[in-house]
């Protein structure tokens, strides 16, 4: 495993701390189209049910995969020629969310709520063309043997970006207003656009002839069809399934908290920053108990841990404002939401072959949130007929059909042992 970098690495290193720099303004967007702005729209009043649908504009994330060979081989009129494929692309995709987040710092949810879904969708868009690149110029700006190292340092730079966006905007919006908050996130993205224009201009990549995108888009998919056979179909449907609960809550957690009554603060510090730590130790936990229990076992206990974490949301709706209850919640859901998203990384990663391993990823990964995404839009009619406490109730129950694949393919896995134990096991 490689060892995570060290804080005086990164900042002597030039293309790590690029890679953090990136990483910040990679991860700077994502919560102020859904988490943070869920908390804005519920504080405005907004039906609950719209606020489901607004997170709709994350299904940009989740199909970014569609236009990532546009990004990956046109060039750019003009700014190609003078920086290069990649950062001509970071340039504009920052451009775009510094101008979607302005945009949106002047939405009005209660008059114009239909403009903020299309500015919203917009930031989303330029955000997730900023993710394409930044991976690209990760994957090209240094030798296999340092990627652990340059992942580790993304990561840390991400989570910076997901603490000023989640407890960072939610302060300036307590003790200032929303505008306020969107213009100094929007101001941040100054981060990215420095770390861009400084990081240094790598070779383009040379477009393969005859007919390649349309291969390099199947080819994946029927590698996994021979290799998996009739089982890959509930191999997807655990993926599918697998973070669902997570994806829920994250659109209707925050509008919980404003309805009970917390402060934008109090939801910040327990929400966004130290529900941000649990999360971490969770993740932590979750690669561990990989390694001493292995693979599936671990899978099976987070995926159930994830949505049993539920019930605590749903006891918090139903007993009402209790700052205890709430670090409860936070603390459960956080834990065990990233054990389990430790596990379906692994687990992820185990089903890919070498030859396909970052189409089959990038696939399987847009999968897993693909779901989440469409069914977390419909979350707020769910909660608008049944309530906060029966919705959460009922979003527990997720963990049952996760638990029964877990335990299915874990046993055909155990036959394929016994049946070729010379062979190379399947990963399901």
């Amino acid at each position: 495993m490689k060892a995570r970098p060290k804080f005086r690495e990164i900042v002597t290193d030039p293309i790590l701390a690029l890679m953090l720099a990136l990483g910040f303004s990679s991860g700077l967007p994502f919560l102020l189209v859904l988490g943070t702005q869920a908390a804005r729209l519920a504080e405005a009043k907004v039906p609950i049910e719209s606020i489901g649908l607004v997170s709709w504009v994350g299904l940009c994330y989740s199909l970014k995969f569609l236009w990532a060979p546009v990004i990956d081989e046109v060039d750019l009129p003009y700014l190609a020629k003078r920086l290069g494929r990649r950062r001509a692309w970071l340039l504009v995709a920052q451009i775009g969310v510094a101008v979607g987040l302005i945009a949106l710092a002047f939405a009005d949810p209660e008059r114009a709520f239909l403009g903020l879904i299309l500015r919203a969708a917009f930031t989303a868009f330029a955000a997730a063309t900023q993710d394409i690149v930044i991976d690209g110029w990760r994957i090209d700006s240094a030798p296999p043997e340092r990627q652990g190292v340059m992942a580790a340092t993304y990561n840390f730079g991400y989570r910076l970006g997901l603490l000023a966006a989640g407890a960072g905007a939610l302060y300036i919006a307590d003790y200032a207003n929303w505008r306020a908050a969107y213009l100094v996130m929007a101001s941040l993205m100054l981060v990215g656009v420095t770390a861009g224009l400084l990081s240094p201009r790598l070779p383009d990549r040379t477009r393969e002839k005859g007919g390649a995108f349309a291969l390099n888009f199947i080819e994946p998919v029927v590698d996994l069809g021979r290799r998996y056979g009739p089982l890959l179909a509930a191999i997807l449907l655990l993926v599918a399934l697998y973070r669902l609960p997570d994806f829920l809550s994250g659109v209707m957690a925050n509008p919980l908290y404003i309805g009970l009554g917390f402060s934008k603060s109090q939801i910040a510090t327990m929400s966004k920053i130290y529900g941000v730590w649990i999360g971490i130790v969770g993740a932590f936990a979750g690669g561990f108990a990989i390694t001493r229990i292995g693979l599936m076992p671990a899978l099976l206990i987070g995926g159930m841990a994830a949505a049993a974490s539920h019930l605590c949301l749903a006891l918090l709706a139903a007993t009402g404002k209790s700052l205890p209850l709430l670090a409860l919640s936070v603390s459960v859901e956080n834990f065990a939401g990233n054990f389990a998203g430790a596990a379906l990384i692994a687990y992820m990663s185990s089903l890919t072959s070498p030859a396909y391993a970052a189409s089959q990823y990038a696939l399987l990964s847009s999968l897993y949130a693909l779901l989440g995404k469409f069914f977390g839009g419909l979350s707020g009619f769910a909660v608008k007929q049944v309530g906060f406490a029966k919705f959460f109730a009922c979003t527990s129950l997720i963990g049952l059909p996760v638990a029964v694949l877990c335990v299915f393919l874990w046993a055909r896995q155990g036959q394929a042992r016994r049946r070729t134990p010379q062979a190379e096991e399947p990963a399901a």
